[in-house]
């Protein structure tokens, strides 16, 4: 069984002002810790961290081939206004198309029944033909 630990004696409030000893920091050359020396609570001042050039420079931007960008956003765009386009022709294309489909429906209905008509006409005809030809004919008395 462990013991149980015990809150430290003193702890600091956010009102509390703490005092940073001035410590010049240097970005090339960063000292490392040896292992005889005890870390302390001491920090460098915020003064030593603002002035120094470094902190205050942005990152060198990257560059940016402004062709390749445009002909990328052109490519992107040009996608969505196909895609748009294609909707939009597909709404406004459909009501036509159903109507086309039923005036051809029709049209192709009137002439089928119109060419069966005639069909049908041409077959009565010929068989009535046929008919009056093998009927026996009286013979004169």
């Amino acid at each position: 069984m462990s013991l149980p630990t015990l809150p430290p004696m003193r702890v600091p409030t956010l009102t509390e002002v703490v005092d940073w000893p001035l410590v010049p920091l240097v970005a090339a050359e960063a000292p490392t810790p040896q292992p005889a020396e005890v870390p302390t609570n001491e920090a460098p001042a915020y003064e030593a961290l603002t002035n120094d050039a470094s902190v205050h420079e942005p990152p060198p931007a990257p560059q940016i081939d402004e062709a390749a960008l445009t002909q990328r956003i052109l490519a992107d765009l040009q996608q969505q206004v196909d895609a748009m386009l294609d909707q939009q022709l597909r709404v406004a294309m459909q009501p036509l198309l159903n109507r086309l489909a039923d005036t051809l429906a029709l049209q192709a209905r009137d002439e089928l029944a119109s060419a069966l008509r005639d069909l049908v006409a041409l077959a009565v005809s010929r068989e009535m033909i046929r008919l009056r030809a093998d009927a026996p004919r009286g013979e004169p008395s």
